[in-house]
């Protein structure tokens, strides 16, 4: 299985703090009815078809409150599971499992959800050139879960953070006193190594920051003949990158126009939720 969400991006603390949101002092419930140590086993079940994501998630909400609770699957992330399929079973002290079932269904629902989605438009670009990216609109404290999730649905991430890259959007442009300005000061300041992206909005705007050196032009909320005129003005001085409300529905009107990466915030803050179930709980 992989483990690069729980182990390599460090996601233990995000998972207890969910568990800790969940559970305040006690589960009232559970400990009402489950006083005492108990083995038993659920099923996780798929209530629809889906990209599976967050399956180590979904193991470790458990293993966090019981190390010795045991979940088992039949599925690993990226696979398509089908409604009615049986996905996995978690085994163990039934208080772990009645106490974990919910964090560890929103973990993996929100994620599953996200890769579904992200799989939708991704399909979609097939045989093109341009790279379906995320951006920086998830939800506060799910961001190392749900760009995750857009790379097992073949997105790609975009800057993780603030600290990742250079981006010059309108309000920085603002503030430096225009677009040349805004790119001369992100040269002097960062590191050689970093590429500096400008946010234009309009063509006279993608014209300073091709003229002002800028390596990736973001064309923002344009219509198909601006960006047209845009990658033209462009031509092969820029990476190019298009933007704004850009969905499912409208993304097959941008594939052909030139343009090296299409950016949607909706895989993060748009797509439903897969349903999934921990069904059957039984003692053994």
């Amino acid at each position: 299985m992989d483990n690069s969400i729980t182990m390599g991006l460090n996601a233990d603390h995000l998972i207890l703090q969910a568990l800790r949101e969940d559970i305040s002092s006690e589960d009232v419930t559970t400990n009402a009815v489950m006083p005492n140590a108990q083995d038993g086993t659920a099923q996780l079940i798929c209530k629809q078809d889906g990209v599976l994501a967050g399956l180590c998630v979904f193991q470790r909400v458990f293993e966090l409150l019981d190390r010795e609770v045991v979940v088992e699957f039949q599925f690993q992330d990226g696979d398509v599971a089908k409604k009615g399929d049986l996905i996995g079973t978690v085994t163990g002290d039934i208080r772990a499992i009645l106490s974990g079932e919910r964090t560890a269904l929103n973990f993996l629902q929100r994620m599953s959800g996200i890769a579904t989605y992200t799989n939708a438009i991704a399909t979609l670009l097939k045989g093109s050139k341009v790279k379906l990216l995320d951006t920086r609109k998830t939800t506060p404290n799910m961001r190392i879960f749900e760009k995750y999730s857009v790379k097992v649905g073949g997105g790609y991430n975009h800057r993780y953070n603030l600290s990742d890259g250079v981006l010059l959007k309108d309000n920085h442009i603002g503030a430096a006193g225009g677009v040349k300005e805004a790119v001369a000061m992100a040269k002097e300041y960062a590191p050689f190594v970093r590429k500096i992206e400008v946010e234009c909005e309009t063509i006279e705007m993608v014209k300073e920051a091709v003229e002002a050196g800028a390596d990736i032009i973001m064309l923002d909320n344009m219509d198909v003949e601006a960006i047209k005129a845009s990658v033209a003005a462009i031509g092969q001085k820029a990476e190019i990158e298009i933007s704004g409300n850009v969905t499912k529905e409208n993304i097959a009107h941008y594939i052909s126009l030139g343009v090296d990466y299409i950016s949607s915030g909706a895989l993060t803050h748009s797509a439903p939720i897969m349903d999934i179930s921990l069904k059957n709980l039984h003692t053994i």
